[in-house]
């Protein structure tokens, strides 16, 4: 069995300084490269990504969440009950970020920008992409609302699936879809002895200007 250091040189990461030449100049399709990379590499859930978010009281809180599509047009598209923490911390302040950890290639990657509510129509074409029971999910679930206990949660699934059988699942209205639409991208690539590549994507006129960073 391989362990963590064999798979780090496996995978190029330690050896191979990542320079600003081997960067895309857009920075959607950098992360689009590593992506990719941390799928064949077998991570385990590649699309996780911690977001950042803050609430009325100043305070700072993180939750794992999966992207669901990125692009320049449609920004960082992640999902949620509109009911949630997230969702009303967003709503009250629309700044965060979001972090990928790809652990096994000794890389990370974050995006900051603003967010904003996906379109109703971009909500509903996703929800019927999802399983049957991840949509009956999000009509049983008052998320983040007090549960007295599980069993109250899964009469509540049960309830719903009955009251959805034999017929398709509309997507609620208390559930839908954010954007993140990124100011800043930094791709973190890690070095033996701490001496780790690290660059970030700031806008600049029509495109984006790439610096390197000290670690």
């Amino acid at each position: 069995m391989f362990g963590l250091k064999t798979l780090f040189h496996a995978a190029g990461c330690v050896s191979r300084p990542l320079l600003i030449t081997d960067l895309e100049a857009d920075p959607i399709a950098q992360f689009n490269l590593w992506l990719a990379k941390g799928k064949r590499a077998g991570l385990p859930e590649p699309t996780a990504m911690a977001l950042a978010t803050v609430g009325a009281d100043g305070v700072p809180s993180q939750r794992m969440v999966l992207l669901k599509h990125i692009s320049k047009e449609s920004g960082v598209m992640f999902y949620t009950n509109y009911g949630s923490q997230k969702a009303r911390e967003i709503d009250a302040h629309p700044s965060a970020s979001v972090l990928f950890h790809q652990h096994v290639l000794q890389r990370q990657i974050r995006i900051t920008g603003t967010t904003e509510r996906a379109t109703r129509e971009e909500s509903e074409a996703y929800f019927k992409t999802r399983p049957r029971d991840s949509q009956l999910g999000a009509w049983a679930s008052k998320q983040s609302e007090e549960l007295p206990d599980r069993d109250t949660f899964e009469a509540r699934f049960k309830e719903v699936k009955k009251r959805f059988e034999g017929q398709d699942i509309p997507c609620p209205e208390f559930w839908g879809g954010y954007r993140l639409i990124p100011s800043r991208f930094e791709f973190w690539q890690g070095r033996a002895f701490r001496l780790h590549d690290r660059f970030v994507y700031t806008p600049e006129g029509a495109g984006w200007k790439i610096t390197r960073l000290y670690p």
